[in-house]
């Protein structure tokens, strides 16, 4: 005899509906468990509890409700499921798997859907299977068109997702698009060409921003680690990454706001460059300069000085490199004095100087980015004209290593360091 009829079984309800947007237009968990009520009083079905979660069903072992479930069929709690379509059940060989082994166990004597009965009968099980996997199928098949959609977007210009700061997304006739911020973009452009000049550091640019009131779409000011974000983004000179870190790139349907040579000249400012030998300093002005006694190069050093408060001060003196064979007297100099000479001997020798043509359109564009970003907007006023020396005193203060070294590299005649003095000729 059967033992199905011998014994009413009792059922579990199980009810789920995933947030997700593949599932949209599912019957909400109230809705199933009406119908399926419903259907257990029409039928004498004994529903022994009802249980639901909204948990997508495409990965195994996601979702608690469901494994409790498991758990209490394997503890002989239940043994029927109650659900509106297989679906509910499982999208993956995991879970479904472990359906089909508690039937082969006489553990789950049933499972029972708005339209359709699955037994352990091996022709019951196998329809199971295969309405589980199609599932499934669909559940892959709407991954790889997805991919696929966003891979063709991407190849048409189109950059998934919202446009970074600086550009805004729009919808014109349906149609989406990215265009530039008008309240952002300028200052954005101007960012990359002041850092693109290596006079500039990352502090520097955030102030500046701050200063002339740029916030992100969220009114916050902007964060350093937004603006060097911005610095390494392909976006602004026409092409993007997709997926990030991946190194595919893909050019833009969209408005650049800088150049493909600026962008370039930034990465290279960026860049760091290798660790040096171990205990050795990468110091400003080493082996720039030679010394007007011997003719040998000017190097450098860092000393540490403790204080009477137990605090370290440190120090960077300049001195001739010296040789055995060669006897030379002169001094060392700190850097703060070495860099007050380099200002004094250029406003000294101003008329007799020759600037090499990079370093003339350096200051050149200098000019003209300080006009329009300080001068127009009236954030800094140094009073002062922007000619070589204006360009010395800034790269000095606060510009990095390499504007340093391309400053004095572009000068002639280059000066020597006799008794902590830098001259055009030696005495």
């Amino acid at each position: 005899m059967d033992t199905e009829s011998i014994s009413p079984i009792p059922y579990c309800l199980y009810a789920r509906k995933s947030s997700e947007s593949d599932e949209r237009q599912t019957m909400s968990i109230d809705s199933q468990i009406k119908e399926m009520t419903e259907l257990a009083v029409k039928e004498g079905l004994q529903i022994r509890d009802i249980r639901s979660e909204s948990h997508s069903a495409k990965d195994s072992g996601m979702r608690p409700v469901f494994s409790q479930i498991i758990t209490d069929i394997r503890r002989s709690e239940f043994e029927g499921i109650l659900t509106w379509a297989p679906d509910r059940l499982s999208r993956n060989a995991g879970d479904l798997g472990q359906l089909v082994d508690l039937m082969d166990q006489g553990k789950l004597r049933q499972i029972r859907t708005y339209s359709q009965t699955f037994t352990n009968d091996p022709a019951q099980k196998f329809l199971l299977m295969i309405l589980c996997s199609q599932a499934k199928l669909e559940n892959d098949q709407k991954g790889v068109n997805v991919k696929r959609g966003i891979r063709a977007k991407c190849e048409m210009g189109w950059r998934p997702g919202p446009a970074p700061i600086g550009y805004m997304n729009i919808s014109q006739a349906g149609v989406k698009k990215i265009i530039p911020d008008p309240e952002r973009a300028p200052l954005i452009k101007e960012i990359f060409e002041l850092f693109g000049e290596g006079c500039w550091h990352g502090r520097d640019l955030k102030q500046t921003m701050d200063k002339a009131g740029f916030t992100t779409p969220t009114g916050k000011p902007i964060a350093l680690s937004a603006i060097y974000r911005i610095l390494k983004n392909p976006f602004y000179y026409g092409e993007f990454e997709y997926p990030t870190s991946t190194g595919s790139l893909y050019q833009g349907s969209h408005e650049p706001l800088i150049s493909k040579y600026i962008f370039e000249k930034v990465q290279k400012k960026m860049t760091v460059p290798a660790k040096s030998k171990w205990g050795s300093v990468e110091l400003d002005y080493k082996n720039i300069f030679r010394c007007g006694e011997c003719g040998y190069r000017i190097t450098g050093e860092l000393k540490n000085r403790k204080l009477r408060n137990g605090r370290i001060r440190k120090h960077i003196y300049y001195h001739c490199t010296r040789t055995p064979f060669k006897k030379c007297g002169q001094p060392s100099i700190t850097e703060q004095d070495l860099e007050t000479e380099i200002l004094r001997f250029i406003k000294e020798n101003l008329g007799a100087l020759k600037v090499s043509e990079e370093l003339q359109e350096s200051i050149r564009k200098y000019e003209q980015l300080r006009d329009h970003v300080l001068d127009n907007n009236g954030i800094i006023s140094y009073g002062e004209d922007l000619d070589l020396v204006g360009y010395v005193k800034r790269v000095v203060r606060s510009g990095s290593r390499q504007a340093k070294r391309e400053l004095i590299y572009g000068i002639s005649p280059r000066p020597v360091l006799v008794k902590q003095k830098l001259l055009a000729h030696p005495t």
